[in-house]
Parts: C-alpha cells; structure tokens; sequence
C-alpha cells in the first residue's frame, strides 16, 4: 500500500501534464457534427491504449526510439486535417471521399481510427515520459495503465463538457467543423518540425 498510493499520484500526475492538450483536440472532435461521441472516445481510447502498448514494449525491450523518427507521426493529424479542408473548400458537409457506397459501420470505424491516430500522433511526449516511468517500475505498469484508462474517460468526459457548455458550447459547436481542419493541420506541422533533426542528419 505505501507504494500503490505515491504511484497512484505519479500516473495522475504525468497522465495529466502528458496528455492536458488533448482537451482541445477532443472539444474541435465533439463540436464536429460529422463525428459521433461514442467515435470520438473509442479513438481516444484506442489511441491512448496504442501509446501505453508501445510505450510497454520500448521499456522492457531497453528500446530508444531513435531522435527525430517521432516526429513524423504528425503526417497523421496533417492528411487529416488536408483532408477536412479539402472537403469544406468542395462544401461537402459530411461526405467523405465515396462515403455513400462506404457501409456505416465502415465510416464508423474509419472515424475512430481518425481520432485515434491524431492521439497517437500527439502523443510523441507521452512515449518520452511513459517508457522511463515503466522502466523504473515494470511491475507497476497495470496499475499505471489503469490509471490512464480512468482518466482518459475523464478527459472525454470534460471535453464533451467544454462543448456542450451552456455559454461556450454553442459558440464552440458553430465554429468546430471549420476550425478542426486547422488545427490538425497545425499540429500536423507542429510534430512535424521534431523529424527536421533527420534531414540535417543526411549527408
């Protein structure tokens, strides 16, 4: 127990600092009428489940993953927000390319996917915090990953808040849609600019 309860602090604390910036991310998600909140939190979920799973994997192989290579997950959140653009400069409101032959549950799951893949795409510092935490301490890993189940719910939970908030919710939801596009691609840009390290690496 004196160990369980200071780890316990540790996983709230690193869970929080690693993934704070996702409450935009998730709010630009849940005011975007073209995503469901049942997609949005199984993205987030599989997204953050993809993170913990590497990041297990890195530390008890003693892996480092190499400087600069991190970086290009921000491909990721830049297609999709290229994507989305592209989509509100045609007007489509919730089209996607060959969605009206695409089955539900196949657009569905591409969405998830979508949500899941900008989290892991933001989530280059949760793999630096994550792999030495686990490193330290292997045999608290379900406990900390337990942690970071629990609070990914809540960092949902508070997202879909911020959006159905009776003063900035409407003005959140007016302006998603055209905003989330941007910020993807800002992000995109933003992770991208850690890979700048490989070009200079080439002779």
């Amino acid at each position: 127990m004196e160990q369980i309860l200071p780890a316990l602090g540790v996983s709230a604390v690193v869970f929080i600092s690693t993934n704070i910036d996702d409450i935009l991310l998730l709010s630009a998600f849940f005011a975007d009428p073209d995503f469901t909140p049942r997609q949005i939190v199984a993205g987030q979920f599989l997204g953050m489940a993809a993170l913990v799973a590497a990041s297990v994997a890195c530390a008890l192989l003693a892996v480092r993953v190499p400087e600069g290579w991190i970086g290009l997950l921000g491909l990721a959140p830049l297609a999709l927000g290229l994507r989305g653009l592209r989509a509100l400069w045609r007007g489509e409101a919730e089209e996607e390319e060959g969605s009206e032959d695409r089955p539900r549950g196949a657009a569905s799951r591409f969405r998830a996917l979508a949500v899941a893949s900008v989290t892991v795409a933001n989530g280059g510092d949760n793999l630096g915090v994550y792999i030495p935490l686990f490193s330290s301490a292997p045999g608290l890993i379900p406990l900390h990953a337990a942690v970071f189940a629990v609070m990914t719910g809540v960092l949902c939970a508070l997202g879909h808040h911020l959006v159905n908030h009776p003063v900035l919710g409407s003005r959140i939801r007016r302006h998603g849609r055209v905003a989330l596009p941007f910020v993807l691609i800002g992000l995109g840009l933003w992770i991208l600019s850690d890979a700048l390290v490989l070009v200079r690496h080439v002779p």
